[in-house]
Formats: C-alpha cells, sequence, structure tokens
C-alpha cells in the first residue's frame, strides 16, 4: 500500500529564530529543522552561555542577549519558534511584532486562564500563531491518517492510547513537581491527538492519581473522551510500571468497521533511549483470516515530527494553504478539555446508593 505520512514543505525557506535553549530544542527542534534544511538564524536564551552552546553545535550565525534584540534585528519574514515555560508566554509574545509568526510549544498555559491570556494576546497582536502538538505529526500517525482518510478500516468505532511504562520524571525537572503533572502536561498529547481525528468531544469523564511512593502530584491517568455513542475513545496511562520491559506498553490503536491501526510509541518505552516504534495495520476481506500486515516507516514522534509542526506554520504564513492545523484558536478546544479532565476528577464519580 502506498501510504502518505510525510509533512509536505514549505515553498519558501524562511529563517527561524529560537527563544529558549532548553533540552527540547537541543533534542527535537534544532536536529529536526536541520534534517530538512530549515535556517536556523538565530537564538537567545535567558543564560547566553547554553545559547551560544546550541550555536555551536548546529551552526547558528547569532546568539542575542535578549528577545527584543533578537526582534530588532530579525527580517519581516522571520518565524519565531517560542521554547520556554508556560509562564513566559505571554511577557515573551508581547516583545513579538505585530502579525509575526510563532510556534509556541506546548502545552499552551499551565491552566485555562493561562491559556485564555495567551489567546487573547495573539488575537490583539494579530499574530499567526500555532502551538506544537507535533505528535499529530509523528509518522505512524499521519500514516494512520491516510489509511483512514481513504476510508480503508471504515467507519471508526474505537480510539485507544495505553500507556503502561516507567517514565523517569527525572528527565523534566521544570515540570515535575508540577501540581497538573500527568494531563496537563503529558496527557494533552493524547487528548489533542483524538481531537485532530474526532473533533470536539461532547463531554469528557477523567481521573487522575498520584502514586503514595512518589512525590509528584499525579502520574496515572484515564480519560473517556464522550462521542456520540459508537465511538469509544479512551486514554490509560501510567508512567509507574516499573517492573521490567515484558508487561510495558505503549501504543495508539484505531478500529474500524473494516478494519484496524495499531501503532506502538517506541519513544516512551525506556525513555530517554526509546524502542523501534512499529506500525502495522489490518484490513478485513470477506472469506479471509484477518491479517496483520507491518509497515516500515522512516522517522519517530521525535525529533521528526517537529518538521511538522514548523513546515505547516510556513505553509500557512507563505500561502501556500489556507489550513493552520495546530492554530491557538484550534488548540484552545484541546486545553478546554483539559480544564474539563480536571474539573470531572474533582468533582468525582457518582456515589452508589448502599443504603440496601
Amino acid at each position: 500500500m502506498d501510504i502518505n505520512y510525510k509533512p509536505e514543505l514549505p515553498l519558501e525557506n524562511r529563517p527561524i529564530y529560537i527563544i529558549g535553549a532548553g533540552g527540547i530544542v537541543r533534542d527535537a527542534h534544532l536536529p529536526a529543522y536541520k534534517s530538512v534544511g530549515f535556517t536556523i538564524a538565530g537564538i537567545t536564551n535567558r543564560t547566553r552561555p547554553r545559547a551560544e552552546e546550541l550555536a555551536t553545535q548546529f551552526g547558528i550565525p547569532m546568539v542575542y542577549d535578549t528577545v527584543a534584540e533578537m526582534v530588532q534585528a530579525a527580517p519581516t519574514n522571520a518565524i519565531y519558534d517560542l521554547t520556554l515555560m508556560p509562564n513566559q508566554f505571554v511577557q515573551t509574545l508581547e516583545q513579538l511584532p505585530d502579525g509575526a509568526a510563532v510556534l509556541i510549544q506546548k502545552p499552551m498555559g499551565d491552566d485555562f486562564k493561562q491559556t485564555l491570556e495567551i489567546l487573547n494576546v495573539c488575537r490583539r497582536k494579530k499574530l499567526k500563531a500555532a502551538i506544537n502538538c507535533q505528535m499529530r505529526f509523528a509518522p505512524y500517525v499521519m500514516a494512520a491518517k491516510d489509511i483512514i482518510t481513504k476510508g480503508l478500516i471504515g467507519e471508526l468505532y474505537d480510539f485507544e492510547v495505553r500507556l503502561t511504562t516507567h517514565t523517569p520524571w527525572e528527565y523534566f525537572p521544570n515540570v515535575v513537581h508540577h501540581p497538573r503533572l500527568e494531563i496537563q502536561q503529558h496527557s494533552i498529547h493524547y487528548i489533542d491527538l483524538i481531537r485532530s481525528f474526532l473533533g470536539n468531544p461532547k463531554g469528557v469523564y477523567s481521573k487522575t492519581l498520584r502514586n503514595p511512593a512518589k512525590p509528584m502530584s499525579s502520574t496515572r491517568t484515564t480519560t473517556i473522551m464522550d462521542y456520540q455513542d459508537s465511538i469509544r475513545a479512551i486514554i490509560n496511562t501510567n508512567h509507574d510500571h516499573n517492573f521490567g520491559e515484558k508487561n510495558q506498553e505503549s501504543f495508539v490503536k484505531w478500529e474500524g468497521t473494516k478494519g484496524a491501526i495499531k501503532a506502538r510509541i517506541g519513544l516512551l518505552l525506556d525513555y530517554p533511549n526509546g524502542k523501534p516504534d512499529l506500525f502495522q495495520y489490518c484490513l478485513l476481506k470477506e472469506g479471509e483470516a484477518p491479517k496483520w500486515v507491518e509497515v516500515p516507516l522512516e522517522g519517530s514522534w521525535f525529533p521528526d515530527a517537529f518538521v511538522g509542526t514548523m513546515a505547516s506554520l510556513m505553509r500557512f504564513v507563505e500561502g501556500s494553504t489556507t489550513e493552520l492545523p495546530t492554530s491557538v484558536e484550534d488548540v484552545v478546544h484541546s486545553m478546554a478539555i483539559v480544564e474539563a479532565a480536571y474539573e470531572s476528577n474533582d468533582k468525582g464519580g457518582v456515589s452508589p446508593n448502599y443504603n440496601i
């Protein structure tokens, strides 16, 4: 089967100016951009030596002391790549030129109040702003999208994301003590992913839990996104399965009336080393036993999906497409679902009548 799973690249190679020099920039943004020949024109960071280190490593010609200095030097066709923590987004966006193009790291705020502040500044300044919800552009996700769009698995009725792994939270010092750790920082990927296939749900049910042996606010979550009666959309995450690799799992699964697709998220197994991804599909044929077909795909979620979010913004800005899949106007709905998930968690379930 001919599967289209690579993002379309822009016609114009606009210069990218990166604000922030954290691990995600080193491990994902810069390798992804370099792999397709994007031009990284400059970088700035609160601590200049960190920016200088990345500039040397990736051949970035300019290091700026401040965002203001960068903006003053940048041309009008610049693309800004904002990779700071969410509580720094608003003050940084305020410094960008009105009408500028900017890719903002996910999540879109530490809470929904902050989400709306980010949205409002983008609207007021007429920024061409997108959120880096890059899982939408992971090779196995784009491959699944292509197969489903072609109607090959029929009507989609089941969408499941399951994670049973051991996550070394020490690799994420900036968020490890976040009061809304699991859903806001991690499950947001899957909430946004499901929305990209099914649209907005009419409701959400969620419970997020802490591990009594760990200081983190939450490390396990079950979330149900409520669509029509025939569609089950569920997210199960357990970051505490530290009992060896044998029973660990990390996958996305789509089931339809004519077939199914399953993708292993290799990145999250033995993190940060990762395991190979695995993409397979099964198309039902009358009179034949179900057969799963494995398809090798080039690339993975990290770093390759980061090409997709940047490329889609560049294509929107240049006018080669009218769609901006992860625009702030779209992703604000993913954040609304996150907020609803926490509200559902706080309210709890329906108490049975035990007075029998």
